[in-house]
């Protein structure tokens, strides 16, 4: 068993923590840790935290749940950080893809003739969260390395490669990126084969939202050529055909089979001038995730008392709602952040999924580009295994993205609107230069409070 730790839930009214902070609570190695959460909203703070402790009382493991009202507090002495930022400030939101900043993001490239559908990871949308979020997680970090330099930090926010791309390049702590899109596609896979995900012996090669399977095994046995042939012979669900059908030219079947996602990594969205044009039904699949086409353009004011106040009687509902898992996660079918930190606190080896930095695990890509890949823990982190080489057809695609991330993470240090349309200029979405420095001005104009790097 290891010690007790202090960790730290950074963004803590995010809906994430719900779940999270009792998959953490659960786990027997991290008993007696004090859990503390921050957040710049210090009422969704004291709200997250009442669950916690509610929660720990029922787990029975020991730990504390408790509020910090600054970062320095929080911080300080910690051994793990988990943060779920999504770059729209204090705003009074439950998701991200409903906030005022991100719904500009949307909207604005529609004048310009670009649909976005989902726009978290790549795109316009993209750029822009990666703009925002990437100074407030620099200056957290840049507080670890004074409080506590040895931390391992989990990032669980999007655009997750620029972030942690420009944490790893411009802060010295560790940072691991979790996420649940591969551990959905092997699900996937196990669906198509008749088979257990956790049997499978899969590896793949991509980076955050966009990978490919290059190898699927079971119990020593090849079934790449099985996978793919059920994957053609059988209709694609809803949701997931563009896939598919992408999956069937490369002759790779893609890993997280969401079209929603899929479609940020190509240019269909610059060529539709309308969201019933987008290909594969996804003009409905836009308008579920809530952004009103004809609604007027944010103004960034702040939420009337009324608003505030309505907001946070539906958050305590979600909140009050939350139970204590009846398992930890598994980092094969889950995002595991309670077996990741118990693992790393023991120095236990253990197989998980992380965001970290290529570093030859997949040889014939660049050394710094930000990858997700299977990793072994220790008490250090954790390490990328082995991968392989990404195949010829998709080289090219990967490493396109990888100066997109490059790009992003170092405009939004820097303050350079030229490297955020040099970004702008390699993404698939990109449209004329004259256009696209337009819809630039407009774009950074909208997130101006959150974007003083841009305009001092």
């Amino acid at each position: 068993m290891a010690e007790a730790k202090k960790i730290v839930c950074l963004g803590g009214g995010s809906i994430y923590f719900k779940r999270a902070i009792g998959d953490l609570l659960i786990t027997e190695d991290l008993a007696g840790s004090e859990i503390v959460v921050y957040d710049l909203d210090a009422h969704k703070s004291r709200i997250m935290a009442t669950m916690g402790q509610r929660l720990a009382e029922e787990a029975g493991t020991g730990c504390t749940v408790r509020v910090a009202e600054q970062l320095a507090d929080a911080v300080d002495g910690a051994d793990f950080a988990v943060s779920s930022i999504g770059g729209s400030g204090a705003e009074v939101t439950q998701r991200v893809y409903t906030s005022g900043y991100h719904t500009a993001d949307i909207l604005i490239p529609r004048k310009y003739g670009i649909q976005q559908v989902v726009g978290d990871t790549c795109g316009p949308a993209g750029m822009m969260m990666g703009l925002r979020s990437i100074p407030a997680y620099l200056a957290i970090c840049h507080e670890m390395e004074k409080r506590c330099p040895d931390a391992v930090l989990f990032n669980h926010s999007n655009p997750m490669a620029p972030l942690c791309r420009a944490m790893v390049k411009y802060s010295d702590i560790t940072t691991i990126g979790v996420c649940h899109g591969v551990q959905g596609g092997l699900t996937y896979a196990g669906t198509l084969l008749d088979l257990p995900a956790h049997e499978l012996d899969c590896t793949w090669i991509g980076t955050n939202h966009y990978y490919w399977f290059t190898r699927v095994a079971h119990k020593g046995q090849d079934l790449y050529p099985e996978l793919m042939a059920r994957l053609a012979d059988r209709e694609a669900p809803e949701g997931r055909q563009m896939a598919a059908d992408l999956s069937l030219i490369y002759g790779h079947q893609i890993v997280y089979p969401q079209d929603d996602h899929i479609i940020e990594f190509y240019p269909f969205g610059a060529q539709c001038r309308t969201r019933a044009e987008l290909p594969y039904g996804l003009g409905a699949d836009d308008e579920q995730h809530g952004i009103d086409e004809d609604a007027p353009m944010p103004t960034g004011e702040p939420p009337t008392p009324e608003v505030r106040e309505a907001f946070f009687e539906e958050y305590t509902k979600v909140i009050e709602a939350a139970e204590l898992p009846a398992k930890q996660d598994s980092t094969v079918t889950a995002e595991g952040i309670g077996a990741m930190v118990s693992a790393i606190a023991t120095g236990r080896r253990q197989v998980c999924i992380a965001n970290i930095p290529n570093e030859g695990a997949i040889p014939n890509l660049p050394a710094t580009a930000l990858v997700e890949i299977e990793a072994v823990t220790d008490s250090c982190g954790v390490r990328g295994v082995s991968m392989g080489e990404c195949p010829l057809v998709l080289k090219g695609i990967m490493e396109k993205r990888f100066v997109w991330q490059e790009l992003v993470a170092d405009a939004a240090v820097k303050g350079d609107r030229n490297l955020a349309l040099q970004a702008l200029m390699v993404d698939e979405m990109a449209i004329p230069p004259k256009q696209s420095a337009a819809m630039l001005d407009e774009l950074l104009a909208a997130s101006k409070d959150l974007l003083p790097q841009f305009f001092d």
